[in-house]
């Protein structure tokens, strides 16, 4: 998903603003490009439908995987947050949290929600690792930020998001919920 959206997000035939860094230099033709990101997508979806096996009776986890990248990278997932990231370019909109929330957030959220369903996990821990992976996605997104000269607003915003990923963490035992957290350190205040 990620690199699908990255491609279609580097293609220099569209009239997007000149962002930063700046996109790297068009290797093939657009076309050529557009595809690959689409194709990429698609092959996603081939190599998680031949894990189903009915032997192991994984096809409605397999399903329900395939409709948490979709909604992920769909028209209110991935597809909202560069339109909006767009208009953040254009000095249309100051919507960055919203556009971190959808893009960051949303791959942290939906691979979070992912593992969790692969690994036969209830739909409480579903929700709560999806809500924590959307918290670190989000602080991701936030902490690169820094550079760009915000650093006070970018800091208060990081401690809020690891105060609800730790307060999600609290359902599970000691020994995973220390194995999961072990991503928090990444972003020390």
């Amino acid at each position: 998903m990620h690199a699908a959206a990255v491609t279609h997000e580097q293609l220099l035939s569209t009239d997007r603003p000149k962002t930063k860094p700046k996109p790297r230099p068009m290797v093939h033709r657009p076309g050529v490009e557009l595809l690959t990101g689409d194709g990429i997508f698609a092959f996603g979806y081939e190599l998680l439908a031949k894990l189903m096996d009915p032997g192991l009776n994984n096809s409605d986890r397999i399903l329900r995987v395939i409709v948490e990248m979709t909604r992920a990278m769909g028209s209110q997932g991935m597809v909202d947050g560069q339109y909006h990231e767009i208009l953040m370019l254009c000095k249309q909109s100051r919507y960055y949290k919203y556009v971190f929330e959808k893009k960051e957030g949303g791959f942290h959220a939906c691979g979070a929600a992912c593992g969790a369903i692969l690994g036969g996990a209830s739909e409480e821990e579903i929700e709560r690792l999806r809500r924590y992976g959307l918290c670190m996605g989000v602080m991701r997104a936030f902490s690169n930020r820094v550079e760009e000269g915000n650093e006070m607003e970018t800091m208060e915003v990081v401690k809020e998001l690891r105060s609800l990923a730790l307060k999600e963490l609290e359902f599970f035992h000691e020994g995973k919920a220390e194995a999961i957290s072990s991503f928090l350190r990444l972003f020390s205040l």
